[in-house]
């Protein structure tokens, strides 16, 4: 079982890992440099784009003393799972004044979502920040192409655990690593998908868990 779920993680990785070159090649405005399918070195903060979505809240990207001190692994710039990156976010964009707003509806998380459990080409890349997954229908294309995931495996609804999953595939395929690998540098995948999953199963109050729970409803209309 476990080398099959390692298989399937292995799948997922090499799909993300090429369908984000053609998401991001293909945005406006254009990468500048462009990114390769083969080369993942030129990813992660190494790009002011994949740069710009991996860095945490915390952090203003836009301050050019920020993110070299990002790149030089600065102590006071430690670039860790306990923060969440921008990914994550409608926009990109985090409200300190509303931390939860538009948390896990990232354009590029929803996009992620789609291409795992529907397939690659269910993805259209005019998908707007913070629209819906709409995962649940397959294209007839699709069907014909592709056996349908989230139906094989008889998935109905979108719980936490495949968020973590997505949103921690995504982290990879973003990076800079080559090769898949449970820490890159300070940052721990395993670590970010636990805090993805204790974020929405252990809420901090009876609001928190309003809220949660229609943020999952919203991925799941």
């Amino acid at each position: 079982l476990q080398k099959g779920a390692d298989g399937a993680r292995g799948d997922d990785s090499a799909t993300l890992k090429t369908a984000i070159v053609q998401w991001l090649n293909g945005s406006q405005p254009c990468p500048d440099p462009p990114f390769t399918l083969r080369e993942k070195s030129e990813r992660g903060f190494n790009h002011e784009i994949t740069g710009k979505l991996l860095c945490p809240i915390d952090y203003d990207w836009a301050n050019v003393d920020v993110h070299t001190a990002i790149r030089e692994f600065h102590p006071d710039f430690r670039v860790t799972a306990h923060s969440w990156p921008s990914f994550l976010y409608a926009d990109g964009e985090y409200d300190a004044a509303m931390p939860a707003k538009g948390l896990f509806k990232g354009k590029y998380l929803i996009m992620a979502f789609r291409c795992v459990f529907t397939s690659p080409g269910s993805v259209q890349n005019e998908v707007s920040c913070g629209n819906k997954p709409q995962v649940s229908q397959p294209s007839r294309t699709t069907q014909q192409t592709r056996h349908h995931v989230a139906k094989l495996l008889k998935m109905n609804t979108v719980q936490p655990r495949v968020i973590a999953y997505v949103a921690t595939q995504l982290r990879f395929a973003l990076s800079s690593c080559s090769s898949w690998m449970i820490v890159d540098e300070d940052f721990s995948h395993e670590e970010f998908y636990h805090n993805i999953v204790d974020y929405f199963e252990l809420p901090s109050s009876p609001q928190k868990a309003a809220e949660l729970n229609d943020l999952l409803m919203w991925w799941n209309l």
